[in-house]
This record gives C-alpha cells, sequence and structure tokens, in this order.
C-alpha cells in the first residue's frame, strides 16, 4: 500500500513542472516525423508501444527496480553496475548526454530540497536518471511497484506532448493515445519484474537510427 504523503511525492517526483528539463527532450520524435516515420495517430501509437515493450519492458523497469532494492541494501556495487549497464545501453551521444544531464538535474533538486545524504551518493545519483528517481523513490517510501508505473507514466507522456508539438496532434489526439497505452502499461511492469538479471537489456536499432538523425537535424525544437 502507498501512503498519501508517499503518493504526493510520487507525483511531484514526475510532474512535468518538475525541474529537470524532460520537456527538452523528444527522444528522436522530432527526426521520425521529419522523415515521415510518424504522420498521425496511428503511426505514434505503434511506435510508443513498440518502445514500452522493448526498453521500458527489457531495460529501464528491470534496472530501476534493482536500483531500488541497493539503495534499501545500501548496496553501492549494484547501484554502480546498472548504472553503467544504463548508459552503456544509451546507442547515440545525444542520448548518452539527455541521460547524464537529467541525472545531473535530478541531483541538483533532490540536494537543494536537502534530503539526507543526498552530497554523500554524489557521484552515484549523477550517474543515470534511474539512479536519482529511485533514490527519491526510496527515500519517501514509494513502493517499487508505484515508482514504476510513475516513471512509466513520465516518459510516456513527455514523448506524447513533445508528438503533439511536432506531428502536429490535436489535444485530444494525446488524450486518447494515453488512455490506449495505459492499459499496455500494467503488463509491462508485471513482465519486468520477472526478469532475472542475465535478461535485462535490449537493443532499439530505430530509436539510435532516429537519434543520431537528430544529432545533425537542419532545424530542431528539442535537445534530442
Amino acid at each position: 500500500m502507498i501512503t498519501d504523503r508517499a503518493l504526493l511525492r510520487l507525483m511531484q517526483l514526475i510532474s512535468p513542472s518538475l525541474p529537470i528539463g524532460a520537456f527538452t527532450y523528444s527522444q528522436g520524435i522530432e527526426w521520425c516525423v521529419e522523415a515521415g516515420w510518424l504522420n498521425d495517430v496511428d503511426s505514434l501509437e505503434r511506435w510508443l508501444t513498440d518502445l514500452l515493450q522493448t526498453s521500458m519492458q527489457d531495460l529501464e523497469i528491470p534496472i530501476l527496480l534493482r536500483m531500488m532494492r541497493a539503495w534499501s541494501d545500501g548496496d553501492t556495487v549494484s547501484l554502480q553496475r546498472w548504472s553503467e549497464l544504463s548508459m552503456a545501453s544509451r546507442e547515440t551521444a545525444e542520448l548518452r548526454m539527455e541521460e547524464k544531464n537529467r541525472a545531473y538535474a535530478l541531483f541538483r533538486l533532490l540536494s537543494s530540497l536537502d534530503i539526507a545524504k543526498t552530497t554523500d551518493c554524489e557521484s552515484l545519483i549523477k550517474s543515470s536518471q534511474a539512479a536519482g528517481f529511485s533514490f527519491a523513490s526510496v527515500t519517501w517510501d514509494i513502493p517499487p511497484h508505484q515508482a514504476c508505473l510513475g516513471f512509466v507514466w513520465s516518459w510516456l507522456e513527455n514523448l506524447v506532448i513533445a508528438a503533439v508539438k511536432l506531428v502536429p496532434l490535436g489535444q485530444t489526439d494525446g488524450q486518447r493515445i494515453l488512455i490506449h497505452l495505459s492499459s499496455e502499461v500494467d503488463k509491462v511492469l508485471e513482465r519486468a519484474a520477472q526478469l532475472t538479471d542475465d535478461e535485462v537489456g535490449c537493443s532499439s536499432p530505430a530509436l539510435a537510427i532516429a537519434s543520431a538523425q537528430h544529432e545533425t537535424q537542419y532545424t530542431r525544437l528539442f535537445r534530442s
């Protein structure tokens, strides 16, 4: 069960207003639109569904769960291991820079909020976004399932907001996509929780291509 206090902290952690710059990233969607890969509601929904069932399910959520466990156990070796895997799985310079920038911004935020022991864990929290998110979740007593649910929702909402601006789509179209994909999130979390350590990891070639192309895209609204 999640307490009201922990639920409020989770809502704060995943809010678009959280000052870590999430709104400045499209994770390749900007180039996908220019290339014609994404041009309507259906193509966007297929793109996001594929990412949910691969990178979120097989990489991001399993790592987040393991990091939460490691923070709870004080296991810095495991934290370093999973942070390194998270960074190594970023297939372009742009995606690696995004991970580093968001991790650093989250560390600065947590430090400014005077969360206990943040400065003692500075290098680990700065190593990846998941490290800071998992640290805050454990500190604020947010249960693992709800933390993962919030993490996925934040990622999904940010990309839908970006796509609404870029495709462009109507605001109602964006909300329909969120409704449709929310039914998939529980399945993704269930599968992610069942993975063994050796099964954690994935490759997303289309995302890597889109991100690499975006690095040299002539006009851009988003940083990645």
